[in-house]
């Protein structure tokens, strides 16, 4: 059970980090730069506000160990479509291999995070 609580506390953590942590500093810190990811494939301004908002409430829903469960399910699948839109809007937008790869790389690690929260509520549930 520490294995598998190890590797979900790290997936989860690099989640946090990359979508919650970053867009909020940047926000905060670099705010000319906030729409660097969504200005360049055609997005208003206030999509990036929203995006930068989402992804936090979704991150932080993730971490926190005592949400219901189904609220996290929620955070995870919203988590998801927004790395898959990634990656399709960069896909017909773009087409930079690294802006493709980033999201579905995240993406996996989202999955790892998921799959491991699901072995750990499995766990507690039958012990």
């Amino acid at each position: 059970m520490k294995k598998i609580k190890i590797i979900f506390w790290i997936a989860t953590s690099i989640i946090f980090a990359l979508e919650a942590l970053m867009p909020l500093a940047t926000l905060l810190f670099a705010h000319e730069y906030f729409n660097a990811g969504t200005k360049p494939l055609g997005y208003p301004d206030y999509f990036a506000y929203a995006l930068i908002v989402c992804k936090i409430l979704g991150a932080t829903a993730i971490m926190l160990p005592k949400l219901p469960v189904k609220l996290k399910e929620w955070a995870y699948a919203g988590l998801t479509f927004n790395l898959i839109f990634a990656a399709i809007s960069h896909i017909a937008v773009d087409q930079v291999i690294a802006n493709i790869v980033m999201p579905i790389v995240v993406g996996i690690v989202l999955s790892v995070s998921y799959i491991y929260s699901q072995k750990i509520n499995h766990k507690s549930k039958t012990i």
